[in-house]
């Protein structure tokens, strides 16, 4: 009898394994490449008593320090051990983002997974695997999106550590991105990604601009050069969020029986009379006219910025309800979606 149960769980797991190996197979690349990055992650300490690494890096590496530390006692986001160390990769791209979405709709493809639920993007530590999928999906039909991913979150699950890369940034962009990843490790809604981003985001610029103001008194052109920056993002953004309310009101109207090659011409036509109206934005920073010179962006492209940036309204009214203090604001949420 207890053989040949033995043998039906074993068929079962095969059973299991087989269905479900796509998904398995991606969980040991993912949990290989991240177990490298954090066992090749040195303390900072060791990077700051190293004469050989640059003094520039170096002050970088104190800012993020800084960032964190203030992220955790000023704000009031989890306390642990992420970002206390950094690993460095040598230049190189260490992580991909891949991400998809109906081509006449904006909704993104979604993949499922264990604990974390529905995600719209994959990370991949090898850009030919994630070559390998954008290829089925755009075989599907969808428009799909690689990028380098810039910031490192296992959503508080490992000690993340700081990528080098990430010191090429300001002072401001960089406790941006310090904060806002630090803020995933502390508060995250399960099958609500785009809440999160937002969120993230939100808290990420807020307190951005209050840690230089408050650590850097001496040095307010740092305030000022992340302001100034953060100007010219926000017009940005507010620019091509626009053009993703137009996409949606097209694909509104467009009908099944329509033919897909007349609907392919009506949204290249409307994409590139976005991208043509950046010409009459004010940017301090006039590369931004220039983004889109090389590749036309799609609905990959404009869903992901939603994914970040489209819940500005809601975040700002959900602010006010805190008094305008971030500090209230995570220490409300954290009681309700806390980690």
């Amino acid at each position: 009898m207890l053989k040949k149960l033995i043998i039906s769980i074993l068929i079962l797991l095969s059973i299991l394994i087989i269905w479900q190996w796509p998904l398995l197979r991606y969980g040991i690349q993912q949990g290989k490449g991240q177990l490298e990055v954090i066992l090749d992650a040195k303390p900072i300490e060791d990077y700051l008593n190293d004469p050989e690494f640059p003094d520039s890096l170096k002050s970088k590496l104190i800012i993020a320090q800084k960032a964190r530390t203030y992220a955790i006692k000023s704000l009031g986001l989890n306390q642990s051990n992420n970002y206390t160390k950094m690993f460095d990769q040598k230049g190189e791209v260490l992580l991909w983002n891949l991400s998809a979405c109906e081509p006449y709709e904006l909704k993104p493809y979604q993949w499922s997974f264990p604990f974390l639920g529905k995600m719209p993007y994959k990370g991949y530590f090898k850009i030919e695997e994630a070559k390998k999928e954008q290829e089925i999906l755009d075989s599907l039909g969808y428009d799909t999106r690689i990028r380098p991913v810039g910031g490192w979150s296992t959503l508080g699950i490992l000690n993340d550590p700081i990528l080098s890369n990430m010191l090429r940034r300001s002072d401001g962009a960089l406790a941006d991105i310090i904060i806002h990843e630090l803020t995933h490790a502390t508060i995250f809604i399960k099958n609500n990604i785009e809440f999160n981003e937002n969120l993230a985001s939100f808290i990420g610029e807020h307190s951005a601009r209050q840690f230089l103001k408050e650590s850097f008194d001496d040095s307010p052109e740092k305030f000022d050069d992340y302001v100034y920056a953060q100007e010219d993002s926000k017009k940005f953004r507010e620019h091509m969020l626009v053009g993703t309310d137009s996409l949606s009101l097209l694909f509104s109207k467009l009908t099944a029986d329509q033919d897909d090659s007349l609907k392919a011409q009506q949204k290249a036509h409307l994409i590139i009379k976005i991208i043509e109206r950046l010409d009459t934005v004010s940017f301090v920073n006039n590369n931004y006219k220039k983004i889109f010179d090389a590749r036309l962006p799609n609905n990959a492209y404009f869903m992901s910025l939603k994914r970040y940036h489209s819940q500005k309204d809601t975040l700002s009214a959900l602010y006010a309800t805190y008094d305008n203090d971030i500090k209230k604001m995570i220490h409300g949420l954290k009681e309700i979606h806390g980690k």
